[in-house]
């Protein structure tokens, strides 16, 4: 399984350049980041090559951090690449919570990184469908 990491933080000019700054310098790569803002406060969730030492450096930074299981599904990058992993879910009764994506190859391969409930249930599923989620070593060097 793959893991992100969520901050929960004010959203205030700066504060985003503090984040990613304590990344930086602990040699931590962003490999994908997304930001949701709502009254006054951002969700930044990202995809580091190594989460356990973001985690603890951006928590010694006095942030509010997690660490999120989540899937990363490859997917062809073309029209309906997407909607055929959506489908699978779907048809399953998994409900995705929340989800970005990002090409990894323009025109080949695309990846969504997906958070549902029960992240091994719908490894299973997307597996006996033939799609194949990635694991975190593959993820991070991307």
């Amino acid at each position: 399984m793959a893991y992100q990491i969520v901050v929960f933080a004010e959203n205030r000019p700066g504060r985003l350049e503090e984040i990613t700054g304590v990344l930086a310098e602990a040699e931590v790569n962003i490999r994908a980041i997304t930001i949701a803002s709502s009254n006054g406060f951002g969700v930044v969730k990202l995809l580091v090559d190594r989460p356990e030492e973001a985690l603890g450096r951006l928590k010694d930074a006095g942030l509010s951090v997690s660490l999120q299981e989540v899937l990363a599904v490859p997917m062809e990058d073309r029209p309906g690449g997407l909607h055929r992993v959506l489908q699978v879910l779907a048809n399953q009764g998994i409900n995705v919570e929340d989800a970005y994506g990002f090409v990894e190859e323009s025109g080949r391969r695309a990846v969504l990184v997906v958070e549902v409930e029960d992240p091994r249930e719908a490894e299973r599923l997307l597996r006996e469908a033939g799609l194949s989620p990635i694991g975190d070593e593959e993820l991070y060097a991307l």
